[in-house]
């Protein structure tokens, strides 16, 4: 197995909704806003080679949308997708999976891209995997969460006969996260506090257990339990969803792969005084 932390640019989201209720004088030390209070995100990807599958987990922000989108999120230092994979040798044709953790704009806008007005999947030979859960949110979502879905993101997963949905089992547990297999090497946890249907996928090399974050901790200054997004649509939830997966990442000694934190791609945990903490951070070459 190999994994390469695939970089797509960065993009700026309001500080105080990243952070819900924790106080701008604490959460402006982690990742100072400017002017505006504006914080700078990551929009990183992560591939996954498993034997003959090519897995790209999430896709960026793709570049589709017009100048009037983009304004409100001001996206720099971009990279094309197909860019990013070929500084591994790896072509959008060779990629034999996307696994899709949510399907908000920031983390499917690359699925699909826009060529002479038609809108084509960005990896022609993919299968796309998304929750059930989540596509059914996707087409009839809340009035809270519509903006974050986008039409020209979604549809045309299903209208070009590459969608898979993957179902979610009932569930329900106070002690454990919901936990399904992808694939041999793969598995997610299934959380529902920032979206419904959230997939966290949990990757095991055989040396490390690598879990790639999504919005469930979108960086490491989320890590402290009550530091919860104001985009969250179940916060009480999320609450609990973190505290379970940091127990078990305690526990099990796993690496956190981040999706949006400018700075740190990875970090261990370790208990602290004030509770379950970064231990170090690292970039992911530097455990593989």
């Amino acid at each position: 197995m190999q994994l390469f932390s695939i970089e797509t640019g960065k993009f700026k989201l309001d500080g105080g909704a990243m952070f819900g209720v924790v106080p701008k004088s604490i959460w402006n030390k982690l990742n100072p806003a400017d002017e505006a209070n504006l914080c700078t995100w990551a929009l990183r990807c992560l591939l996954v080679i498993e034997g003959d599958r090519k897995i790209i987990i999430d896709t960026g922000m793709g570049n589709k949308q017009d100048e009037k989108f983009f304004k409100h999120y001001q996206p720099h230092d971009t990279v094309n997708l197909a860019d990013a994979l070929a500084t591994y040798k790896i072509k959008t044709e060779d990629i034999t999976d996307v696994l899709l953790t949510h399907l908000h704009f920031d983390h499917v806008g690359g699925a699909i891209n826009k060529i002479n007005d038609q809108l084509v999947p960005a990896f022609p030979n993919a299968t796309y995997w998304v929750s059930e859960t989540q596509w059914d949110l996707a087409l009839n979502p809340n009035k809270r969460e519509r903006a974050s879905f986008l039409k020209e993101n979604i549809m045309p997963l299903k209208e070009t006969g590459k969608l898979k949905l993957i179902s979610i089992p009932a569930y329900k547990s106070d002690t454990s996260l919901q936990e399904i297999y992808f694939s041999p090497s793969i598995s997610c946890y299934v959380v529902n506090g920032h979206t419904q249907g959230m997939l966290l996928p949990k990757i095991h090399t055989g040396k490390e257990t690598i879990v790639y974050m999504a919005d469930l901790l979108p960086s490491v200054g989320h890590i402290p339990i009550p530091y919860v997004m104001g985009y969250d649509m179940q916060p009480l939830l999320t609450l609990d969803e973190k505290e379970l997966f940091l127990n078990d990442a305690l526990k099990n000694n796993f690496t956190l792969f981040f999706e949006h934190d400018p700075v740190h791609e990875c970090c261990k945990v370790q208990l602290t005084e004030k509770g379950i903490r970064a231990a170090n951070t690292f970039k992911l070459e530097a455990i593989l």
